[in-house]
């Protein structure tokens, strides 16, 4: 699974990239965000990511400056950037950097999808050639295979297609180990170590994500989606959904032009 970190310091786009984007079809998941260059940084630092998705400018440390200290600390990663701003000189920074592409604000969902996917692909390109030059310098022939992919792994495949399947009928990591025939604590250590998040995390982010597109459709009152995303109640959906998103259900409502509640 490609790991994903997004630095964004506008709240509203932020959130949209995190929960209005099917990462899960992209085989990605979405492992930080940040609201600022610098905290960014940390979490490029920390995580290690495969691609960043980086605000070209920030308040403080830039997208780029961010891109170009992460560089310099020898973190390989991919950058993209988000950008609403032409300025040429902003333009050759990047260039000089090596960023891969450019998606400019609003964000299409269709565009992402491209860019991150070409990314992947390149990504894959750059783990054949690190293979064979590690092959090649210990003196065998180079491997057209690729390492697996965190993916490949069967416990991690059946987390994700259980929360992508029975997102609403309360999965849990517990009935996942037992299915599995291995230990829930020995399950839930190897999901947060593959996805950087613990199970609980993950399935409330991916219900979140598919009740911000039921409620964009306007067909369902905020309560109908609360029940079709597996919450057990109106309140703790209306919890969930703005600690998670950073704004309640409600105002999403309000914003499509009609108050669903």
């Amino acid at each position: 699974m490609i790991r994903i970190v997004i630095a964004e310091d506008e709240d509203i786009i932020r959130s949209g990239l995190l929960y209005t984007i099917d990462w899960l079809s992209m085989n990605a998941v979405v492992v930080a965000s940040a609201a600022t260059g610098s905290e960014g940084l940390e979490k490029i630092k920390s995580l290690q990511p495969d691609i960043v998705i980086a605000d070209i400018k920030m308040p403080g440390m830039s997208g780029l400056d961010m891109i170009e200290a992460a560089q310099k600390a020898k973190i390989d990663f991919i950058p993209i950037v988000l950008t609403s701003y032409s300025d040429f000189n902003y333009a050759k920074s990047a260039i000089a950097l090596r960023v891969f592409d450019y998606l400019l604000k609003p964000v299409d969902e269709a565009k992402i999808k491209e860019v991150v996917l070409r990314a992947q692909e390149q990504l894959a390109k750059n783990r054949i050639a690190q293979k064979a030059e590690r092959a090649e310098s210990a003196g065998a022939s180079p491997s057209p295979f690729l390492p697996p992919m965190v993916s490949d792994n069967p416990y991690i495949a059946a987390c994700l297609s259980a929360i992508e399947q029975n997102y609403a009928e309360h999965p849990n990591i517990e009935t996942l180990a037992r299915t599995l025939k291995v230990s829930a604590s020995y399950l839930s250590r190897l999901f947060k170590k593959h996805t950087s998040m613990t199970f609980l995390d993950f399935l409330n982010t991916y219900r979140i994500q598919k009740a911000v597109s039921l409620l964009a459709d306007q067909k369902y009152r905020v309560y109908e989606v609360a029940a079709m995303t597996g919450f057990s109640s109106y309140k703790r959906f209306y919890e969930v959904f703005k600690s998670y998103a950073g704004f309640p259900p409600t105002e999403l409502a309000k914003q499509d032009g009609k108050q669903k509640s």
